[in-house]
């Protein structure tokens, strides 16, 4: 049956995240942008993993608002797959957004999205459901680009350097988080919200509700056809996107601490200028004459400071009151449960999973 257009009008727009209703084992989410001649090989090659592999499949190509032929090769060469699904966009809105509709439409236990230029191996999809359901169990599997097929100066140099980055902001210690290649559990990502450039910082924000994060090396292959979609200007949005993430991660719950750090440096930075220009007054540093408080532009400096130290705290208790309203309107709590455990009489442990 061939797949039909469906409008934005006409979709389920209950998020699919949490729903358990009929799940399959796996969902794989795929953002498309002019990847027309990668569209073919690249379904193939999946549709041979995953049938050797025996899952209850599904798999999402999210259309990016392409300009080639990409929509209608996806049509043409999957569209008559029931366990494909083809959600196209109506416009460019970037990776992280098309992954998030990727999310919110998926029906799979586990999660594992990546990339459609053919850089990313169909076959490593099985090594990450095994590392996931290894004794060790985790909540995420990070593919780690160890050999990456890329340029060195444009790619790879600058992907090392916002990794360093984003390990010590986050404290995630993950070598490679720009790589689209990831398995997670799909309970892993409740709550979680993607904007922005968000996607390549979820490890880090699901690890700040309590996931359990791994690393494996997946197989990383050179571009084939088409053009990358990346490039040094990413690096800006990577650092802009971090502050954001750090933020969040950090002082989302409790914003005054962010803004009272800064206001209580401020007033140390006053008293110290304070204590200087007191000294100039009496003939120290570098003023043996004496410099009358009234003349020493020191004095104005603390007062600007003084007053900024003052919006801060201000700031911090204005953040406050905004945190408690969005917690409240959302109706969730600042606080993730993996699990309740409870003891009844006639039976063992129950446990019951959130």
């Amino acid at each position: 049956m061939r797949a039909s257009a469906i409008g934005i009008n006409d979709l389920d727009l209950e998020p699919a995240i949490g729903n358990s209703d009929q799940l399959c084992d796996l969902s794989i989410i795929i953002p498309v942008m002019n990847e027309e001649d990668n569209i073919a090989p690249l379904y193939t090659e999946l549709h041979e993993v995953l049938e050797e592999a025996g899952l209850d499949y599904e798999i999402l190509f999210i259309d990016d608002g392409s300009k080639d032929r990409t929509l209608e090769r996806l049509r043409t060469c999957c569209g008559d797959d029931p366990r494909v699904t083809i959600i196209a966009l109506r416009r460019n809105f970037g990776q992280t957004a098309a992954l998030a509709a990727g999310f919110r439409h998926s029906r799979g236990r586990v999660l594992i999205p990546m990339d459609a230029d053919l850089q990313n191996d169909p076959h490593d999809i099985p090594a990450l459901l095994a590392r996931l359901d290894a004794p060790t169990r985790c909540d995420i599997v990070s593919g780690w680009r160890k050999a990456r097929q890329d340029k060195l100066w444009t790619r790879r140099i600058p992907s090392q350097a916002a990794n360093r980055l984003i390990r010590y902001a986050t404290g995630v210690s993950l070598h490679d988080f720009g790589c689209t290649m990831k398995a997670y559990r799909r309970e892993t990502l409740e709550g979680v919200s993607l904007y922005s450039e968000l996607h390549r910082f979820l490890p880090a924000l699901a690890a700040w509700n309590g996931a359990k994060i791994t690393e494996m090396v997946v197989n990383h292959r050179p571009r084939l056809h088409g053009q990358t979609k990346y490039g040094l200007r990413r690096t800006l949005k990577v650092v802009l996107d971090l502050v954001t993430v750090k933020f969040f991660g950090t002082y989302m719950t409790k914003p005054l601490y962010f803004f009272g750090k800064i206001g209580l440096v401020t007033m140390a930075l006053v008293v110290l200028v304070m204590m200087v220009a007191v000294g100039q007054k009496f003939g120290y540093f570098g003023q043996p004459q004496g410099l009358n408080l009234n003349n020493n532009i020191l004095v104005s400096l603390a007062g600007l400071l003084t007053f900024f130290s003052i919006q801060c705290l201000a700031f911090g208790l204005l953040a406050e009151l905004l945190v408690r309203i969005y917690h409240e309107n959302r109706g969730q709590p600042p606080y993730r449960i993996r699990a309740i455990y409870r003891c009844q009489k006639n039976a063992d442990t129950t446990v019951k999973s959130l």
